[in-house]
């Protein structure tokens, strides 16, 4: 007979890889640091418009990445969205002529990130359960097991503090115009602040499935524990 899994570092991984890891941090981090690089080097030598040249800059390169992910095997969609969210950040910015506005997509999509992350806990459906459990084969047979249900949406709540960080962060400095500034927090909140995160939900996790429990893998159903 196997032994019982606890949920460890095989699950958190699971969830980085799920939700992009470290990868998916890198695809999101250098479009960015391609647009402030050219804007940086276009304003240098005085050419014009310089919004433009950075906003098709930092398409290019998601479209770089993009074709290398799609031929590595990524999923077509998780690309494309990618593509599509920096496509949008350059699309705002050309149209104001305000490299800053470049971060706008960014801080909206964490405002929404957060929101959908804590409701989902109210209803108790924690993402965080969806997406492990999605990952591996589980459907919805997590949400059975009442102490499980309880992990993920303990475990829930890190993730959501993650978002609440980068807005208390992005939004002042987005107001006070503080380009560069803005562009070194994002990128400095991106892979360094999943990796927090998820270091911190797994012990999270752990705190809420008593001794004994089989892991994340092996839900308990709740009602046939009661009613055998």
């Amino acid at each position: 007979m196997s032994r019982p899994e606890k949920p460890g570092p095989a699950g958190g991984e699971s969830l980085k890889e799920l939700l992009g890891g470290r990868t998916g941090a890198v695809d999101a981090t250098l479009p960015v640091v391609a647009f402030v690089l050219v804007l940086a080097i276009v304003q240098a030598v005085a050419w014009e418009p310089p919004v433009v040249w950075a906003g098709g800059a930092a398409v290019l390169a998601a479209a770089v990445i993009a074709v290398i992910r799609l031929v590595q095997g990524r999923k077509p969609r998780a690309v494309l969205f990618g593509l599509l969210g920096v496509a949008v950040a350059a699309l705002i910015a050309i149209y104001t002529g305000r490299a800053i506005d470049f971060f706008l997509v960014q801080i909206v999509s964490n405002a929404i990130s957060a929101l959908v992350w804590a409701v989902s806990i109210v209803v108790r459906w924690p993402l965080l359960g969806i997406v492990v459990g999605t990952a591996l084969g589980q459907k919805t047979r997590w949400r059975r097991d009442p102490d499980l249900l309880r992990g993920y949406q303990l475990a829930s709540w890190a993730w959501v503090t993650q978002y609440l960080i980068r807005l208390a962060v992005f939004i002042p400095l987005f107001y006070a115009d503080a380009f560069f500034a803005l562009s070194f927090a994002r990128v400095a909140l991106t892979w360094p602040l999943v990796a927090v995160c998820v270091a911190v939900s797994w012990p999270l996790l752990q705190i809420a499935l008593p001794a004994g429990h089989p892991g994340i893998r092996h839900p308990v159903d709740g009602e046939r524990a009661h009613h055998p």
